[in-house]
C-alpha cells in the first residue's frame, strides 16, 4: 500500500506558477501510475493529469494542456506538478492518488491534499 502526502499549494497571481509534489511511503512506489486531481468549492473533484509508473506516458486535462506538466523521479518516491499560466478557475484543493484504470480511475483513499489560491 502506497501513502501520498502533498505539498506546495499557495497563493499566486493570475499568471504565476507553483510546483506541487506528491510524497509516498513504500518501496513499491515505482510500480504505480499516479495522477493529479482537484476539487474547487461546491464543485465535484476532477482529473488533472496522470503519469504511468516508469514516467514515459503521460495524460492531462483539456483544461490544463499545455500549461500544466506531471512528472516524477522514482528515485525519490515524488510526483510533481508543474502548473504554469495559473488562472483563477484553477483555484481548488489538489491531490494526489494511485491510478488504478488509466488515465482517471483511482485506486487508493484520499489525503488532505494542497490549497492553491490563484488570485485574479
Amino acid at each position: 500500500q502506497v501513502q501520498l502526502v502533498e505539498s506546495g499549494g499557495g497563493l499566486v497571481q493570475t499568471g504565476g506558477s507553483l510546483r506541487l509534489s506528491c510524497a509516498a511511503s513504500g518501496r513499491t512506489f515505482n510500480w504505480y501510475s499516479l495522477g493529479w486531481f482537484r476539487q474547487a468549492p461546491g464543485k465535484e473533484r476532477e482529473f488533472v493529469a496522470a503519469i504511468n509508473y516508469s514516467g514515459d506516458m503521460t495524460s492531462s486535462a483539456d483544461s490544463v494542456k499545455d500549461r500544466f506538466t506531471i512528472s516524477r523521479d522514482n528515485a525519490k518516491n515524488t510526483v510533481f506538478l508543474q502548473m504554469n499560466g495559473l488562472k483563477p478557475e484553477d483555484t481548488a484543493v489538489y491531490y494526489c492518488n494511485v491510478i488504478k484504470n488509466w488515465p482517471s480511475g483511482t485506486a487508493g483513499s484520499w489525503g488532505q491534499g494542497t490549497q492553491v489560491t490563484v488570485s485574479s
